[in-house]
């Protein structure tokens, strides 16, 4: 017996509609990639090329100058090592904090849930500005050390709505009652089940703390001090400073300098990203996951 399969084909309406969707599609993916190729194909050309304009999609006189230069400066190295620390710590600090304070929010038996959470909600649009966290960070004793990166601003209240919305949608009561009944401690109920059904969502908290710790430099410009304990970000920005800022009276020293200080900002913006450009990868089907989930709010 034949069996004829016939399949509906698209009108001329939605051939052109796909059409436009592609279109409008491919223009959005070369206005975010071309960025990204030029400043990688500029940190790869030689200085008067940069300066020159003659850079457009591929290096141009291609010339490592800009990496040796930072490389060069040894506290690119202590910068880097400053920052992985910064990163890494403070991502485990406020995952962990972030997860402790939005899952008693979310559950339904924990009095003052609504008051605490108004509360937290509230200091997302007022805060005490800058002199008095100063001052507060002064007097816990913090000012020069590597606790004033990672604890004054450990906890984001985004992250924490997410979180919250996220426990109340995946984790039903259903099995908070029965671990209750088997005598299982809140502890041992988020260390042993909420945490292991959580991915999604800490895998989102990793990726959006871990980028705003690798690339905050604010805190450390006012809390640090001595040189050893800054970050790679205040350490590059320095760097284009110096480069800037030149005192060299010889014509043709002053315009290598203002080449290579230009040929630096391209340079310094590939080490500073290559990090996150290479974690991402590896989280991105949990961060999309766990936004999904945690985007419906109610």
């Amino acid at each position: 017996m034949n069996r004829t399969t016939s399949s509906i084909k698209d009108s001329v309406g939605d051939k052109l509609f796909l059409m436009g969707i592609y279109v409008v599609l491919g223009l959005v993916l070369i206005v975010v990639l071309y960025p990204l190729i030029y400043i990688l194909s500029s940190s790869f050309s030689s200085p008067s090329a940069v300066t020159s304009g003659r850079v457009w999609l591929y290096p141009v006189e291609f010339s490592l100058k800009g990496y040796a230069s930072l490389m060069d400066n040894p506290k690119i190295v202590t910068g880097y090592a400053n920052s992985l620390f910064y990163t890494a710590v403070g991502t485990v600090i406020s995952v962990s904090l972030t997860i402790m304070i939005a899952y008693p929010l979310s559950r339904h038996t924990f009095f003052g849930r609504n008051v605490l959470m108004m509360l937290i909600t509230f200091t997302m649009l007022f805060s005490g500005g800058l002199i008095p966290m100063y001052l507060v960070v002064k007097q816990m004793g913090l000012i020069d050390t590597r606790w004033a990166i990672l604890i004054p601003n450990a906890i984001w209240v985004w992250q924490v709505i997410i979180t919250r919305t996220f426990f109340q949608a995946s984790i039903p009561g259903e099995l908070i009652d029965a671990s209750e009944i088997d005598g299982c401690s809140d502890i041992r109920f988020l260390r042993s089940v909420v945490v292991p059904l959580s991915k999604p969502i800490i895998a989102v908290l990793v990726l959006m703390y871990a980028v705003g710790q690798w690339n905050a430099y604010f805190d450390a410009l006012i809390y640090l001090k001595t040189a050893s304990l800054f970050p790679l970000q205040l350490i590059l920005r320095s760097i284009i400073i110096l480069n800037n800022s030149s005192n060299a009276t010889d014509a043709l020293k002053l315009v290598e300098r203002q080449q290579l200080a230009e040929l630096l900002k391209y340079s310094l913006i590939v080490v500073a990203t290559l990090p996150v450009l290479i974690i991402y990868p590896f989280v991105q089907r949990f961060f999309v996951q766990g936004m999904l989930v945690g985007s419906v709010k109610g």
